[in-house]
């Protein structure tokens, strides 16, 4: 079993990923940590230390005190907080891996996950399944710190032998973690509001077609990516990852098919730029062919599942 370290387990992703972890390899295996200790089950139900993952020393420490093999840094600021704090934004995404990437070059730690974002692409990018190689000039804080660190895992697995494996997150809805700053956070809010409020009112135009995912997949993309054998990962930036695509107006008339008084208006923000700079849709054939990725929710599965569970929450 190998030690595992999760730094910023208490995020959106990391929440999930640490049960799951947990789950698969035992509770004494995954050290989570975060910036700081709250009353949820992350904490409570394992091992927890604080870590800012600004602070090399003190990542360094706790991987020599529990003997930690694998990192998972899952630590960032997300699209739209970042824009309101370029400087941190640029800190915390780009040091943090420095930090995690020099302890691997110095064999501190065998292996590297590190999430990169369909961010990296811009108004450039050709919008419809955008290929796994193609223009990539994104217009964001994030996007721009996720591209570089993707050219950065890569320079490091090249030159140093590092092992770092990485996706490109589309949006990520789940029913157990509340929003967490990004630009397609309206596919999480919508299903609450739809079941507290009765209605919605979203920060994107309604025709605005970007790609979504289902937590459960994204968790069970990480988890696969890492335990793919080493000469099956051919990609050492990140992979393109898809499972569905969908607009406002559509992931609302889902809604309306088990709420029918759900109403949904629109009030696009700054937000909605951010939005149409990213694709509509991604081609994720590298993925699938490389280490065998497969989606198994959309929007129909996706939206009953939510609902459900949020009803019982």
């Amino acid at each position: 079993m190998p030690k595992i370290l999760i730094i910023g387990a208490c995020g959106q992703i990391g929440t999930e990923l640490t049960h799951k972890l947990r789950e698969k390899y035992g509770v004494d295996n995954v050290i989570a940590s975060d910036i700081r200790k709250l009353n949820n089950d992350v904490v409570n139900d394992g091992i927890f230390e604080v870590i800012n993952a600004l602070d090399f020393n003190q990542i360094e420490s706790i991987i020599e005190k529990y003997h930690v093999d694998e990192v998972y840094l899952m630590a960032a600021l997300l699209s739209a907080t970042a824009e309101k704090n370029p400087a941190f934004a640029w800190d915390l995404n780009m040091n943090s891996l420095f930090h995690v990437l020099n302890l691997a070059k110095a064999k501190k730690i065998k292996k590297i996950f590190w999430p990169s974002s369909i961010a990296v692409f811009g108004p450039t990018t050709p919008k419809n399944q955008t290929p796994q190689y193609t223009v990539m000039e994104p217009s964001t804080v994030y996007g721009i710190s996720k591209q570089c660190g993707e050219r950065w895992c890569e320079y490091y697995h090249n030159i140093y032998g590092v092992d770092v494996r990485s996706i490109r997150y589309p949006g990520l809805i789940s029913w157990s973690t509340p929003p967490g700053g990004g630009t397609t956070d309206y596919a999480v809010d919508i299903y609450y509001k739809a079941l507290s409020d009765g209605k919605y009112e979203c920060f994107l135009k309604e025709d605005t077609r970007m790609p979504m995912m289902y937590m459960d997949d994204a968790i069970r993309a990480t988890i696969g990516i890492m335990e793919a054998p080493a000469d099956q990962i051919k990609i050492h930036s990140s992979y393109n990852l898809s499972a569905m695509d969908f607009t406002p107006k559509e992931i609302a008339d889902e809604i309306k098919k088990h709420i029918p008084d759900f109403e949904i208006t629109y009030n696009p923000d700054f937000r909605q730029k951010i939005a149409d700079s990213w694709p509509s849709s991604i081609d994720d054939t590298s993925a699938r062919e490389d280490w065998g990725w497969k989606h198994e929710f959309g929007l129909e599965n996706m939206t009953r599942d939510m609902l459900e569970h949020l009803k019982d929450a």
